[in-house]
């Protein structure tokens, strides 16, 4: 009987360590540090990482006085290494955002340099336009006066 109880804590030891193990893979899952199996990709949802510590969290709470210390250290181990993990990945999206936010306001200052540019351009060619319309014109004039000019000479 003493063999049945002693396997029965054996096998809930390793149940609780592997109850532990899948926690922690799950929280490294959501903070982007797995692939995830099922979309062979790494995705980051910070939220579900923090409840999947939290449920760490308070199964230490649930079942103090209740752990063998080799259980109470690897629970204290894992819940650590995860917060320590999470605090990273926090960082690391606040980083991430405040460089995409400077990176658009880079792109609109750039937009709005190019709108003026494209502007001035546009002006100058008008100008120029303008100023080669005038100069025809001017032309224009001067072979209508020039015209003149030669049919007064030969008049007179």
């Amino acid at each position: 009987m003493v063999e049945k109880t002693s396997s029965g804590e054996a096998r809930n030891e390793f149940l609780f360590q592997h109850l532990i193990a899948m926690f922690q893979t799950l929280a490294f899952q959501q903070m982007g540090k797995l692939i995830n199996p099922i979309t062979n990709k790494l995705e980051r949802d910070l939220q579900q990482a923090r409840i999947t510590i939290d449920m760490l969290q308070m199964l230490k709470e649930k079942t103090e006085g209740n752990l063998t210390e080799a259980e109470e250290k690897l629970l204290d181990g894992v819940i650590f290494e995860l917060q320590m993990n999470y605090v990273d990945e926090v960082e690391r999206q606040k980083a991430e955002s405040q460089k995409e936010e400077s990176e658009k306001k880079v792109e609109e200052v750039k937009g709005e340099d190019k709108e003026k540019e494209s502007k001035k351009v546009e002006d100058s060619s008008s100008g120029k336009k303008e100023s080669s319309q005038k100069q025809s014109a001017k032309k224009a004039k001067k072979k209508t006066t020039k015209g003149r000019s030669r049919k007064e000479n030969k008049e007179s």
